[in-house]
């Protein structure tokens, strides 16, 4: 069971599940992720997101946002595919509607292996709605899905959408996991603290929670493990959305691991890799910040991190052979 192993254990059932850089892979294998926020107000957050998803080594990664934030995310690298479909409510059109303004992402998502809902969404009723919409259709066609900032509020306010789906992983801070858990009945101040997240991740239905904080719970109501890994001591906002662009990559190689891509064992199950995916994001994010806190000190912005994430892959993980022959 995971929540026996050692911590080098569990980095290595990570390295296990991350596909090697083969000849044979085309593009778009070894990932394709879109981040669905980005309001007028809120342009960074999914940029952080998606560039993680990027540096861990998604082939291809998808903002999906307001048309305001879409040009400025566009100025922030023109390796990120930009689309601004998303709406909120002020701006929609006269020949729109949140119908037509759904469907123009649900459109997307039978080519893409895993979304990102919530950094930089914010509160509007339409973005809301629109995601909300979005992520019962991703459900229908089995895509993974990644909750967290605003993303989590329609967990809380709408838990059926995330009830009982066992191929999404939500990563509320204190505050959020506070709401989450008021939402489902759950009195945080009452009960063993590392029980609370195996509590909420059984109220909705056996869904994967981190639980982010000194250290990360990681729990489907079954299991739990502890990421304890050191990281920085700056709290600088949108760390967590390099946690979320983390996590959609390896829920990318997940699938590549499933569907067999290349020559392995295939000893691991849907279920387990999950929570190796949750424990793997984990680990990086907070060796991410430990890098960039080293670097920076009390400077430290959450952009610093971005540049961390595939050195705190190669240091926690590392790099498989490249020779099919020597896996």
């Amino acid at each position: 069971m995971a929540a026996n192993l050692t911590r080098k254990e569990l980095l290595g059932k990570v390295y296990k599940m991350v596909p090697p850089m083969l000849e044979k892979f085309h593009k778009g294998q070894l990932g394709r992720v879109a981040v669905i926020g980005g309001s007028e107000d809120y342009t960074g957050a999914p940029y952080f997101s998606a560039m993680a998803s990027a540096r861990l080594g998604a082939d291809m990664s998808h903002v999906i946002c307001e048309p305001g934030a879409g040009a400025v995310i566009k100025t922030y690298s023109p390796n990120l595919m930009v689309h601004p479909y998303m709406r909120q409510q002020k701006n929609i059109g006269k020949d729109e509607s949140i119908d037509s303004v759904s469907q123009n992402i649900i459109a997307m998502l039978d080519r893409l292996h895993v979304i990102v809902v919530g950094p930089g969404l914010g509160r509007d009723p339409a973005m809301q709605e629109t995601c909300a919409r979005v992520i019962t259709e991703a459900k229908k066609k089995g895509v993974a899905f990644v909750l967290d900032a605003d993303g989590l509020y329609l967990a809380q306010t709408r838990p059926d959408l995330v009830q009982g789906y066992k191929n999404c992983i939500l990563t509320p801070n204190v505050v959020e996991f506070g709401r989450l858990a008021k939402s489902q009945n759950i009195n945080v101040d009452e009960g063993e603290k590392d029980k609370l997240c195996a509590k909420l991740a059984n109220a909705l239905g056996g869904v994967t929670i981190i639980q982010k904080g000194p250290v990360d719970y990681i729990s489907n109501g079954k299991e739990t493990l502890i990421c304890s890994g050191e990281g920085g001591l700056k709290r600088a906002g949108g760390q967590g959305d390099t946690l979320t662009g983390c996590l959609a990559t390896l829920l990318a190689y997940r699938m590549a691991y499933l569907d067999r891509l290349w020559d392995h064992e295939n000893d691991m199950n849907a279920d387990e890799l999950l929570a190796y995916v949750a424990y793997g994001g984990s680990a990086i994010t907070r060796e991410c910040s430990r890098l960039a806190f080293k670097e920076k000190g009390r400077s430290l912005q959450a952009a610093d991190l971005t540049d961390h994430v595939h050195g705190a892959f190669l240091d926690l993980i590392g790099e498989k052979p490249t020779d099919e022959s020597k896996l």
